[in-house]
């Protein structure tokens, strides 16, 4: 039997999912048998302003022992959306809060999922560029104010150099907020320190309660212009997680991708493929994560950091045809990403809920 086959037996429920919809996909089925019906489950819950509702979500519960969990904070680009805020990403495991990226509302997503501010345990950054670093402020100072996160000691902050200039100028430029905060006897000094751990080699930077994270180096354009640029691997009890970070197909993605359980990926895509040649020479479209996803085999792929148009400017495409494109290179699971989408990853499959 292939690795590919061997693969797909071991899932029982291989899930393409997009808004709305939920279908069986490479199951093992004969090719006779139909696809599920779309179920009240599988419907995403949104409050009246279009966003995710602020009902109980999977993420307020820590995974059992052994298992991990991957909730999609936000999924979206640069372009400001009320659907789609900023990138972020959840993992969870072994009683820890773990944050991939401090997107535009990632503060307001994780008091959505259940989970306080102050619980977060470290956040990593993969890159600089403000998309992935204008909610971070927000996590910080919010997490320090026992009323809104109550974190007990410094904020935890990970990433490749240049993580301690971002943490410390941070430090510097809400000063006011500490001081008036402290004096006021509303916070304790303890807790509004940024710790900040940045590491110039690729290799494990997160080592705590058996869950590891490692650090790998990205390619975020054609030239070398944007550096840094990494992804990152957690890995607990034999689960994997893979985030890529923003990047153009690179071979480091592939090497520590393979055969994760999750592999959340970017992707960017337009209407016309021919346009915005500059964007598509930052991003990896979904032909080429097809075939990223063909040679690492996860046990299911998602799209997060969708590049999809430039409303009044550049049309977008819908997510079914993000999947069809997809497919041309891959037909393996696939989960276009929405916001509070979460993957549990258990002994043997990954349940999705959105």
């Amino acid at each position: 039997m292939s690795r590919r086959s061997f693969e797909f037996d071991r899932i029982r429920t291989a899930a393409v999912v997009v808004p709305g919809v939920l279908a069986l996909a490479l199951t093992g089925c004969s090719s006779g048998e139909s696809a599920a019906q779309e179920t009240p489950e599988a419907q995403e819950t949104t409050a009246s302003d279009g966003s995710p509702s602020d009902s109980a979500h999977p993420a307020s519960d820590a995974p059992a022992e052994g298992e991990m969990r991957v909730t999609l904070l936000g999924t979206g680009s640069p372009v400001p959306s009320t659907e789609r805020y900023g990138m972020s990403t959840l993992v969870q495991a072994n009683g820890l809060n773990l944050v991939f990226d401090a997107g535009r509302g990632a503060t307001v997503r994780l008091t959505q999922a259940g989970v306080p501010v102050g619980q977060v345990d470290a956040v990593f950054l993969t890159h600089f560029h403000s998309d992935h670093i204008n909610g971070l402020s927000d996590l910080w100072m919010s997490s320090y104010v026992p009323a809104l996160g109550g974190r007990e000691g410094a904020f935890q902050l990970y990433g490749p150099v240049g993580v301690r200039n971002i943490g410390d100028g941070m430090q510097s430029t809400y000063r006011n907020d500490i001081d008036v905060r402290v004096a006021d006897k509303e916070v304790d000094p303890a807790t509004t320190p940024i710790e900040s751990h940045e590491f110039a080699e690729d290799g494990v930077v997160f080592d705590q309660d058996g869950v590891t994270v490692t650090m790998f180096t990205v390619e975020h354009d054609p030239v070398g212009a944007i550096q840094p640029a990494v992804g990152y691997r957690v890995d607990y009890a034999g689960k994997s997680v893979l985030i890529s970070g923003d990047t153009v197909p690179t071979e480091n993605v592939l090497k520590f991708g393979e055969g994760v359980d999750v592999l959340v990926h970017e992707v960017a895509d337009f209407e016309d493929p021919s346009a915005l040649p500059s964007v598509y020479a930052h991003h990896t479209n979904p032909q080429q994560a097809g075939d990223i996803f063909e040679q690492t085999q996860p046990k299911m792929a998602v799209y997060s950091h969708i590049v999809n148009g430039i409303p009044g400017r550049v049309p977008g495409i819908s997510d079914e045809m993000l999947v069809e494109r997809t497919r041309e290179n891959y037909d393996g699971p696939l989960t276009v990403g929405t916001d509070l989408m979460t993957f549990l990853i258990t002994g043997d499959e990954v349940r999705v809920d959105s």
